[in-house]
């Protein structure tokens, strides 16, 4: 059965205490530049920079909301179906001892609808492909490992603790490696850190697992390292320091610079930005820090077990009575809240889809007079527009028919007209013709003459050379003789 009313998402979160977790990337997807309400919990609100260590790593980034207001923010490995890192600020310790686990419905399957974490048994049938991309409570039944927090509720109370108890907070450890790693960090926080940091105002804390190939039960990855990075700003001085171990429970945390810590986890690694205001770091507050954790370092780890039972009341009926009756009250309302979730759930779907039947037939109806008066309109406008063609051939043909006539009554006329105007004209041009005759005459006359003048001038001039020749080749043998 599938969800996605928002009223049964709301009656469901308000039974679960209001969790929320905000997801805002994922691969395939674009990936959001920030971490949205929770990039308070970053240093400068600037989250780390290298990570996930590994390219090609699946991840989403999930901003941990309780009661509507963030808590921590987790960069969770779709992968390795485990927190890479969690980003959280110190707000004291203060364990209740209530655990509930939860997951992220939106990581499965994103178009479930269903907004936040909440209980695994609520989503069960309701989440498509639920636990294909994150751990369930059944990866670590019977698996030899304990559900890890990355951001530990020893070190929260309230709302800030109970969203810790969330399995995209939690990584696979032995049960030894996990009473160690909390007591370390509950120790090194509240004991070493805090206290020199204005009691944890202006502490950042980032805390990390470096995902190894062994995996529970072939899915959930078991971490090769764990880690914590510190940033305080009290906004006058800042200090920065590092820890690291190999997950075992023989290992201790070993404290080192970030910048160490950093080339550790993969290179162009910068938790902090500007690596923890490194201009105004204060190396005797450093030193002091160092000698509070050397301090820590030099206790005996005491388990999270034999800690709550010597610093609790020797009594234990009251307890055994308290989570009997709540065992008992969750037997009896289980089932009424389930029977509750499927009425408002049929009820929201039959709401749903009469509304989305009576919008249909709204968009149809608006459809078809939006149509039926398109139609009308274009065909009036077509009757208009072929009204004013034929208005237009018309007064073409008759425009046409009038020059036609017009053209044809000049030619008409103009005939008559010019055989009278070429009749009255020839006397003028033949009377004018005469001089033009005579002087042609005159000069035909006058050339003739001239011509004669020239042939005799020549005929003259060449009979007297001739005579002058032969007188030249003559006359001289003559008078030689």
């Amino acid at each position: 059965m599938r969800t996605s009313l928002p009223l049964l998402a709301a009656v469901a979160l308000a039974l679960a205490g209001w969790a929320q977790g905000e997801v805002l990337a994922t691969k395939g997807g674009e990936e959001a530049a920030s971490f949205g309400d929770c990039d308070g919990f970053f240093y400068q609100r600037t989250p780390p920079e290298g990570l996930p260590g590994q390219p090609g790593d699946q991840h989403v980034k999930i901003c941990q909301k309780y009661n509507q207001e963030p808590r921590f923010a987790t960069l969770y490995s779709t992968r390795d179906r485990i927190p890479l890192y969690a980003a959280f600020l110190y707000t004291g310790g203060g364990q209740s001892g209530e655990e509930r686990w939860l997951v992220e419905p939106q990581i499965d399957d994103p178009k479930n609808g269903l907004e936040g974490m909440m209980p695994e048994v609520e989503v069960t049938g309701s989440v498509d492909n639920l636990g294909s991309k994150q751990a369930l409570t059944a990866d670590y039944v019977d698996s030899g490992y304990e559900r890890g927090q990355l951001n530990p509720s020893s070190l929260h109370n309230g709302d800030h603790e109970i969203a810790t108890y969330t399995l995209t907070n939690a990584v696979p450890l032995t049960p030894p490696l996990h009473e160690i790693w909390h007591w370390e960090i509950e120790s090194l926080v509240g004991e070493a850190l805090a206290p020199h940091c204005d009691n944890g105002k202006g502490l950042y804390l980032v805390s990390g697992a470096i995902p190894s190939s062994l995996k529970v039960k072939d899915k959930v990855s078991v971490p090769e390292s764990l880690w914590l990075a510190a940033c305080c700003d009290d906004g006058s001085k800042t200090w920065s320091l590092g820890f690291i171990k190999q997950a075992t429970a023989e290992n201790r945390l070993e404290d080192l610079t970030v910048e160490a810590l950093e080339k550790k986890l993969h290179t162009g690694t910068q938790l902090f930005k500007n690596h923890c205001g490194q201009d105004r770091h204060d190396p005797k507050k450093l030193e002091e820090v160092h000698h509070a954790v050397k301090h820590v370092r030099a206790k005996e780890p005491v388990p999270q077990a034999k800690k709550s039972t010597t610093g609790q009341h020797t009594g234990t009926q009251p307890k055994e009575e308290s989570g009997f009756l709540k065992k008992l009250f969750y037997f009896i309302v289980t089932p009424i809240f389930k029977l509750l979730k499927l009425v408002v759930y049929l009820v929201g779907h039959i709401v749903k889809y009469t509304f989305s039947l009576l919008w249909r037939l709204i968009q149809t109806i608006v459809r078809g007079v939006f149509t039926f008066i398109k139609g009308i309109a274009t065909a009036l406008l077509n009757v208009f527009v072929d009204v004013a063609r034929v208005a237009v051939n018309i007064l073409n043909g008759i425009a046409q028919n009038i020059y036609s006539v017009l053209m044809v009554t000049y030619k008409i006329l103009s005939i008559p007209v010019n055989v009278i105007l070429d009749i009255a004209s020839f006397p003028f041009y033949a009377l004018g013709a005469i001089p033009t005759v005579l002087r042609d005459i005159a000069s035909g006359i006058g050339g003739l003459f001239l011509l004669a003048i020239d042939a005799t001038t020549s005929v003259v001039k060449g009979l007297n050379y001739i005579v002058s020749h032969l007188a030249k080749r003559f006359l001289p043998k003559i008078y030689d003789a």
